[in-house]
């Protein structure tokens, strides 16, 4: 688990250059996206949540860690939002049911398709119910 929360955290990095964040800003983009996956593979993989459940916990933990550090670094909360979510994306579920489709293998082409649209809504559940708090509960004090 901690060699894919270090891959997760280079990667974030990596997508981080790719969409031109600035470079101040590359560690705790890192760091958010690698926190989001620990959580995410700690839920599904060792507390028996469901891939979905386990999707939009961490959404909701990658949003509140973008919201802390948009405060903390100044910064609009899509620098860190965009990046750290990056990988909770369900791309190889989207990859794998174009795959069992082109391959006329309807029942795991849907299969693997539904498991790819209830992770997206995850996602999207998990990022309107943060960023609907008030900004207030992130002010510097």
């Amino acid at each position: 688990m901690t060699a894919r929360t270090l891959a997760a955290v280079i990667g974030t990095m990596a997508f981080s250059l790719l969409f031109s964040v600035p470079r101040k800003y590359y560690l705790c983009c890192g760091l958010i996206g690698g926190a989001g996956w620990w959580l995410y593979a700690l839920l599904y993989e060792h507390l028996g949540c469901s891939a979905a459940e386990a999707t939009f916990f961490a959404t909701v933990a990658v949003a509140l860690l973008s919201r802390v550090c948009a405060v903390w670094q100044r910064c609009p909360v899509t620098v860190f939002l965009i990046t750290g979510i990056f990988p909770l994306v369900p791309g190889a579920g989207v990859y794998w049911t174009a795959y069992h489709l082109v391959m006329d293998q309807l029942e795991e082409g849907a299969a693997s398709g539904f498991a790819a649209v209830k992770a997206a809504a995850a996602i999207v559940l998990g990022i309107v119910l943060v960023l609907e708090l008030p900004a207030r509960l992130f002010r510097r004090k």
